[in-house]
Order: structure tokens, then C-alpha cells, then sequence
């Protein structure tokens, strides 16, 4: 500060100087360690249908699944977009709750990231406890083990629902589809192909019978016209249940200054009042790119209606979300949305209102406020978007998806709102795909993509940010070349993915892969070629290597020192990591020990001046050094930085987070060096239950903990 003010922030504090009188308030939420689904036990369906058309066959079916003793049996509603499917599914589920006892569970599958946090969120509903599931998160032990094992062992039967399971391989690679005594599994799919689905009961679904067809249209708008006009105007639509329909029944019933009837409708279909020709609805929608064309008609139709009636910018604004997923949408990426002349900021809350009374998009409730749009409507719209105005809107929505995710995510608990976004950043890059867009707009889709996994990766769901990056890189490989820096970053972030899962073979290939494209490309003191550099010297001690690292390490810490200077966090954390590496067994032989280990209070003070006592990074190095004090039997100089560490992580993470147990495990090596073994011990069972709940009994670092307890109550025998 400077002038007459003069103040200090401690902590998280902030402080604030202005001219004149202002007010200023803050909101501090502390979010809930896990965010996933907000409810598996309600449909995430928004509406259901009025009445369920037609369906008797399939619905008598699926009814006696659910009937008492009935399980072990796994049923998939396959057909195009539109047809019903997640409305059969939806009556089955409130049938099975209300009527046939049972517990309903309901996930959406259209994603590897929603199903595996659906499913997780079914397992905590059986009973998993946030222990396991952090382990599971964290891609140290299955996932889908730990959601089946409680699944099998429920107290009460259930029918589960994995709704718009579009990829069969999503669930087939990851072993989440199964079947159980305890319930009955239902999957709703466009995908019929029976090899996808070995030993399940396939129901196939269809167009509607023109009767209950024209009904869907009278459930909805019953006073818009005749059973024969319905008739008439469902034929036009293909009789498709869901969409087609169901948009013309709200088109009908909505109208206010103006209203339709369906005679007026049907006229509008034949090209009249002024609409472009509509010349496909009457072929049906067998197929599904007919089923395309038949929406594209519906909501052009609409949209058409929203022009007449002042609102020109709704069909820009649909357009644009044509960019994303069919997956709830945050409403505050919306805010600012600009197309130039065709949308303005102020005109996106009319133009949304227009979307939302036609029964274009819907809002979905929650914590998080949403609004979604039918996946095949989205597909239909972009399919139709002029040629002209596609790279515009992609990079808008580029620039709407940077606004909200974070440049810098922290470690921990990420906001909601940001973790709901995977779907649509992989959806726009593949909307860029299809579009043949250029490398610019491509580009700033990847970079959204980049900081969606950082996010994902600093929650702690190291598998799903696997996942996230490699899907990204897939997408952009056929639109950026392999040594792209975005797709550099892409690649590191894989890298650092392996590396905590514990896939050091495969972590070490895509990082010395990187590095030398960064040498390549960006040249040996790029900032990207140091990150590569570090990344890479991490990962050699765990392959038995850590001479070379030790080298990669000076180098990276040398380049970001001359690059950033020598208090730049970048350059704090590679000197950090050079301390650490003394804690190594094989760190003895090296000549300069002695004098890196010196350092190490210097990279404290320098992490605590540039981020604050209680920032992850401070802590890091608190621990690294004591960990490296430790190594070398100076227990009571690291007993004070250890302790530091642990109050610092106790207060910002769970206590199952891994770096929380590591530090638990490093302060009982220093008690127990100390002599001080009841205090070791009792670090030692929490470190023990701790690395049991999240990794199991079996895995080597619970191992490891259990022989360290052992030694401390072997030692505390011999004091005693």
C-alpha cells in the first residue's frame, strides 16, 4: 500500500482502497467435498409426459421387471432421437417408486464424466462411504466395483436407470453396465447393435401409431382442433412422440396474441403464412437423419413465429447454444452473449423467454441454475446454421465458456457450475469438427478444454481428467498439428493424469514425447519446454532414475529463474521440488546434499511471501522440506514444518485427502525418530484407516503404512 493507508491481510483476507465511499460484500461458500449429481433418486428428465401414448407391450414388459423377486435382469429401449424412450423409462421409474416398492435410481450416461459421478452418486446412496468414494474419484481403486459391491449388497430392491447412454462404450469399457439379483438395470440408447449389449433384453422403439399420435398433439393443445386435424398434423411431423410433437402442442397452446389452430398450423407445414417450404415431415422417422430434418422444420417453424413476434435474436441465441451439450447449462455462461448486431447482451433474456415459451429449451432446477436443450434439436440447428456465421459463433462460445472457467483452479473443491461444463467443451470442439472450422477458433475451444481439466484434476478425479484431456487431444488432433502449443499443453496435462494415477511407464513416454516437441518447437527455455522439463523429472525417480532428474529439475528451476526471476511461484516450485527430491532413498551418494537442503527454508519464506502462509504451495514446501529433514535424521528441525503443513492442509482439505495422509504418514516418521511413539502410533492408525478407506487393504501404500505402525509399537515396546 502507498499514501495514507497502510493495512495487512492475513490469511485470505483482502483488503481494498478506494477514493470516495464505497460498499463492498463478500460471500464466502464453502461447497461440499463432492460435486456430483444434485439427486439420482428423481428423473432428470424435466417434464414428463402428460400421458404415455401407446408403449403397452413394452410398458406390461418392463412393468413385471420390477414386480417383487424380479432382477438380475438388465433391459435397453433402443431407437432414434425422439421416440419416446426416456418417457418409457420415466413412467417405469415412477411405477417402480410408487407402486412396486422399490428405490428408483436414475443416471445420465450421455458422458464418461456425468455417468461416473452418477454412479458414484448411487453408490453413496447405498451406502459408500466418503472415504471410498474419494478413493474411487481419484482413480485409486474401481470405481465401478465400489458402485456394484453396494449396488449388490442393497437392503432393498431397486431399478436403476442409465438414461441417453448414446456411446455403449462408455459404459462398456469402464464395466459399469452389470446386472444383479437385487435389481433390474434399464439403459435408453439410439444405439440398436446387439453386440453392444450382450445378454440384455432389447425393446425396440418406433414411430407412433397415427391414433395416439394425434393424441400427444391433444394432450398438449386440446383445443386447437379435431382428433382428424391432429391426425393430419402428426403424420407432417413424423409422429414422433417426443419432440416433434411435443414442440407442436406447445407451439399451439402458448400462442397468446395470435394463437394457432391446427388447420393454421398445417398450413404453415405446407409453406404457407409465410414459412419456407417444409417438404419431408410426411416421410416418417425411421431413419435417423430423417429425424433431423423433421425437427429442423418443428423449430424453424417456431422460430419463425418468435421473429413475427419481435424476437429475431432467438434464433441467433439458439444457434449459439447449438455450440454446446444437451446437457444442463449453466445460466451464467449466458450473461454478456453477443453476436454482434444479431444478438446484444440485452436482448438475450427476451430472446431466452421466447426459446423457453416455445418449448425450445427448458430450465432445469438445482443448485445450479440450468437450462437445457434436446441433443437432436442441437444437432439439427447446427446442421442448419449458414456456412457464414459458424466460426463467429464457435469462438463466441469459446470466449463464453473462458468467462467462467477458472484461469488458475486451486486445489480442492471446485465451483459446481465449472464441473458441469465437460460435456459442452467437448461438444463444442467436436461442433468445430463437423464445422471443418479454422485453427483459431479450434484453438480457444482447446484452450477451454485445457483449464476444464486442470479444474478436474485439482479436485482430486485424476481419472476423469484423464479422460477429459485424452478425449480433447482426440478431437483437435485432426484440426491442429501434434506440436500445437495448445496441443502441447494437452498432452502434459495426459502426462500429469498417469503420473497420479501411478502409471509412471506411460506417464514418462508422453512426457519425454512433450519435451522434446517443446525443444523442437518453442525451443529449450520456453516457458512450455521447463514445464515438460519438471514434468518429466517427477516422474524418473519412480523408474528408478533419479540422477537424470535431478538434472531436469536445476534445469527447469536455472530456466524459470532467468525467465520469471527467482520469486516467481514457477521458479518457487521447481527449487521446491529440488529439496523434496533429498528425501529420496537414492539421494545420499549426490555431493551438493548438504547444500540443497540449506535451501529449503529460503523456499519457504520466498512460497509464504508470494502466496500466504496457508496456500498449497507454502505447505508443499513445508512438508517437502521436512520430509527431506527426515531423511537425513534431523527429526527435530523437521517436527515444526511437518506440523505447519499438516494444520495448513487440515484446514482446507478433507481429512482422506492424499496429500493430507502423505503428511500424516511423514509427521509419525519424525514423532517415532523423536521417541515420542504414543504420538507416532496415533498418527499411524489414522494414516492406516485413512489409505484403507480410500485405497483398500491391499494396496501397497496401506501396506507400507500398516509396517510403519508396526515398527512404532515394536519401538514403544522396547521404551517401555
Amino acid at each position: 500500500m502507498s499514501g495514507g493507508n497502510d493495512a495487512r491481510a492475513d490469511g485470505y483476507g483482502r483488503i481494498y482502497q478506494a477514493t470516495g465511499d464505497q460498499r463492498i460484500v463478500e460471500h464466502h461458500h464453502h461447497a461440499p467435498d463432492w460435486a456430483g449429481p444434485d439427486s439420482v433418486r428423481h428423473p432428470a428428465v424435466g417434464r414428463g409426459p402428460v400421458v404415455l401414448r401407446d408403449r403397452v407391450g413394452e410398458m406390461d414388459r418392463l412393468r413385471a421387471a420390477v414386480e417383487p423377486g424380479a432382477g438380475n435382469r438388465a433391459y435397453v429401449l433402443h431407437g432414434m432421437g425422439g421416440c419416446g424412450k426416456t418417457a418409457v423409462a420415466h413412467t417405469l421409474f415412477r411405477h417402480a417408486t410408487d407402486h412396486a416398492g422399490r428405490i428408483g435410481l436414475w443416471v445420465n450416461a450421455s458422458d464418461p464424466a456425468s455417468l461416473r459421478a452418477g454412479m458414484l452418486a448411487v453408490a453413496a446412496d447405498r451406502g459408500a462411504t466418503d472415504a471410498e468414494l474419494t478413493g474411487a474419484r481419484s482413480g485409486l481403486r474401481p470405481a465401478a466395483d465400489l458402485v456394484w459391491h453396494y449396488l449388490d449388497a442393497s437392503d432393498r430392491p431397486w431399478l436403476l436407470v442409465l438414461d441417453n447412454a448414446d456411446t455403449p462404450a462408455v459404459l462398456r469399457d469402464g464395466g459399469w453396465l452389470r446386472t444383479s439379483p437385487a435389481g433390474t438395470v434399464v439403459v435408453t440408447t439410439r444405439q440398436a447393435a446387439a453386440h453392444w449389449w450382450p445378454g440384455a433384453d432389447l425393446l425396440q422403439f418406433g414411430v407412433l401409431p397415427r391414433e395416439d399420435a394425434a393424441l400427444v398433439l391433444q394432450d398438449l393443445a386440446p383445443h386447437a382442433g379435431s382428433a382428424e386435424e391432429a391426425a393430419e398434423v402428426a403424420d407432417r411431423l413424423g409422429r414422433l412422440p417426443l419432440a416433434p410433437l411435443t414442440l407442436a402442442g406447445g407451439f399451439l397452446a402458448q400462442q397468446v396474441l395470435d394463437p394457432w389452430n391446427l388447420a393454421d398450423y398445417r398450413h404453415g407445414l405446407d409453406g404457407g403464412a409465410g414459412f419456407h417450404p417444409i417438404d419431408l415431415l410426411d416421410r416418417g422417422a425411421e431413419a435417423g437423419a430423417e429425424s433431423r430434418h423433421l425437427l429442423s422444420r418443428t423449430w424453424q417453424l417456431s422460430l419463425d413465429a418468435l421473429t413475427a413476434q419481435g424476437l429475431p435474436e432467438a434464433t441467433s441465441l439458439l444457434r449459439l447454444l447449438a455450440c454446446f451439450a444437451g446437457d444442463p447449462l449453466p445460466l451464467s455462461l449466458l450473461v454478456g452473449a453477443e453476436l454482434g448486431t444479431e444478438l446484444h447482451p440485452s436482448r438475450v433474456e427476451p430472446a431466452l423467454r421466447g426459446l423457453l415459451d416455445h418449448s425450445l429449451t427448458e430450465l432445469v432446477p438445482g443448485p445450479v441454475r440450468c437450462l437445457r436443450v434436446h441433443g437432436i434439436l442441437l444437432d439439427s440447428v447446427a446442421q442448419a446454421t449458414p456456412d457464414d456465421r459458424r466460426e463467429r459463433l464457435a469462438t463466441t462460445a469459446a470466449q463464453l465458456l473462458g468467462a467462467v472457467l477458472p484461469e488458475v483452479p486451486e486445489r480442492g473443491v471446485q465451483d459446481p457450475a465449472v464441473m458441469l461444463l465437460a460435456p459442452h467443451v467437448i461438444a463444442l470442439l467436436r461442433r468445430l469438427v463437423g464445422w471443418s472450422a479454422g485453427a483459431a477458433a479450434v484453438e480457444g475451444a482447446a484452450d477451454c478444454a485445457l483449464r476444464l481439466v486442470i479444474a478436474v484434476h485439482r479436485s482430486g478425479d485424476y481419472a476423469s481428467a484423464l479422460t477429459l484431456a485424452k478425449e480433447a487431444l482426440e478431437l483437435t488432433t485432426p484440426c491442429l498439428p501434434a506440436d500445437n502449443v495448445h496441443a502441447l499443453r494437452l498432452r502434459l496435462r495426459v502426462g500429469r493424469a498417469l503420473f497420479r494415477l501411478a502409471r509412471f511407464e506411460e506417464s514418462e513416454t508422453v512426457y519425454q514425447e512433450a519435451l522434446d516437441d517443446c525443444e523442437r518447437v518453442l525451443g529449450p527455455d520456453a516457458p512450455d519446454t521447463l514445464e515438460a522439463c519438471l514434468r518429466l523429472a517427477l516422474v524418473l525417480p519412480h523408474r528408478g532414475r533419479l540422477q537424470e532428474a535431478m538434472v531436469l529439475k536445476r534445469r527447469a528451476a536455472q530456466g524459470r529463474e532467468a525467465v520469471f526471476g527467482r520469486t516467481h511461484p514457477l521458479t518457487l516450485i521447481a527449487r521446491k521440488c529440488i529439496v523434496e527430491a533429498m528425501g529420496h532413498p537414492d539421494a545420499g551418494p549426490l555431493p551438493d546434499r548438504g547444500e540443497i537442503l540449506a535451501t529449503g527454508p529460503a523456499v519457504i519464506a520466498g512460497c509464504r511471501s508470494a502466496a500466504g502462509d496457508d496456500h498449497p504451495m507454502t505447505l508443499g514446501a513445508e512438508l517437502g522440506y521436512a520430509f527431506a529433514l527426515a531423511a537425513v535424521e534431523r527429526p527435530l528441525e523437521a517436527l515444526p514444518h511437518v506440523r505447519r503443513a499438516l494444520s495448513g492442509y487440515e484446514r482446507i482439505f478433507a481429512p482422506d485427502y492424499p496429500l493430507l495422509l502423505n503428511t500424516r504418514q511423514t509427521l509419525s516418521v519424525v514423532l517415532n525418530a523423536l521417541g515420542r511413539h504414543a504420538e507416532a502410533i496415533e498418527q499411524g492408525e489414522i494414516l492406516v484407516e485413512g489409505r484403507t478407506q480410500v485405497l483398500g487393504p491391499a494396496h501397497p501404500w496401506t501396506v507400507h503404512a500398516e509396517e510403519l505402525l508396526h515398527q512404532y509399537r515394536n519401538a514403544a515396546g522396547r521404551s517401555a
